[in-house]
């Protein structure tokens, strides 16, 4: 209704214009008879009405169409009143549902080639850096450390490259099973040795229950530990030497927790640090950090049905939990 009074308030202002001036008119030439004039003027009015109503009444539709936002694409084929404008207007919006629908197939086609490109280019680039990794074991030291540390940092930023990429499409990417707590804790462990020993941070695995069994994707789990352990360690080296990560359940909830000792992280930065590309006050200092890493773990986190909670003071030490499904979920081995 307001959206047709605001396109006829100029048809209502000129016909009251047109009115007083056609009265004016005959005022002048010495017309003075009132009542005809003003029976004259509710007939023009009258006419106005009734035209306006069947304006109205005849376009409802098309009127509260405009007038009420479109709640999908598909809204867009709704038919309205057989009135020429009407016509014209669903003519435009399936034309542009059409030409939506064409450049959706196409951004979702290129990157659909932009993420194969990544995936390839990233399992590409493993290769060269194992052989290089490999020929550092021959060397001498410190040369080999040296070369292996840098290796290992590559590795590292192309898997963030990797699942950066995977994340736009992580509902065809993980494949929730169940999977052994202490198993993945372990092969993280493993996989990060080296690491562990070049900080001189040490892990500490507390399973306060034993053969603690979750639901999720052992890939993306993998991926998460993985970033939590490496903050872990980055802000923990020359301060602390020790890391614990803890298996426990909790209001029937497993619970997997890694917990350091180090320069613990702001009040200030604890509302942002799941933000993509924030590095806050302590990536300022560890000019190593992305930003990534923490927000990639918490979208993969609630993707996959997984909370993740943080607890820190500075200078203290920090603590990220990653909270799985209720007990019910969960089985002993």
């Amino acid at each position: 209704m307001k959206l047709f009074i605001k396109e006829h308030s100029l048809l209502l202002v000129l016909q009251i214009i047109q009115f007083i001036t056609i009265l004016g008119i005959y005022w002048l030439d010495g017309y003075r008879n009132t009542a005809p004039a003003l029976y004259a003027i509710f007939l023009g009015f009258f006419f106005l009405g009734c035209y306006l109503l069947y304006q109205y009444y005849s376009r409802r539709s098309f009127y509260q169409r405009l007038s009420n936002p479109l709640e999908s694409l598909d809204d867009s084929f709704q038919k309205t009143e057989q009135t020429p404008v009407s016509e014209a207007f669903n003519k435009l919006l399936r034309n542009q549902y059409k030409y939506y629908q064409q450049q959706i197939k196409t951004a979702e086609h290129r990157q659909e080639e932009h993420l194969k490109f990544m995936d390839q280019w990233v399992h590409q680039m493993k290769t060269p850096l194992s052989v290089i990794e490999l020929t550092a074991r021959n060397l001498d030291e410190p040369e080999s450390s040296y070369i292996r540390e840098e290796t290992e940092r590559m590795k590292t930023g192309l898997n963030t490259i990797l699942y950066m990429a995977r994340l736009r499409t992580i509902e065809q990417d993980f494949h929730v099973k169940p999977v052994v707590l202490s198993k993945i804790v372990n092969e993280v462990n493993q996989e990060n040795k080296r690491f562990y020993i070049r900080n001189q941070v040490y892990p500490q695995l507390q399973e306060i229950k034993e053969g603690i069994v979750v639901e999720t994707d052992e890939k993306w789990l993998f991926f998460m530990l993985s970033q939590l352990v490496n903050n872990a360690v980055k802000y923990s080296a020359g301060k602390s030497k020790k890391l614990i990560i803890s298996l426990y359940e909790k209001d029937k909830e497993a619970v997997l927790e890694v917990t350091d000792f180090g320069v613990g992280i702001p009040d200030t930065d604890k509302a942002r640090i799941f933000h993509p590309f924030y590095t806050g006050e302590n990536g300022r200092k560890f000019r190593e950090s992305t930003g990534m890493g923490l927000y990639l773990t918490k979208e993969a986190a609630e993707h996959l049905g997984h909370r993740i909670e943080l607890d820190s003071e500075v200078y203290e030490g920090t603590t990220f939990r990653i909270i799985f499904a209720s007990s019910q979920n969960l089985t002993s081995v």
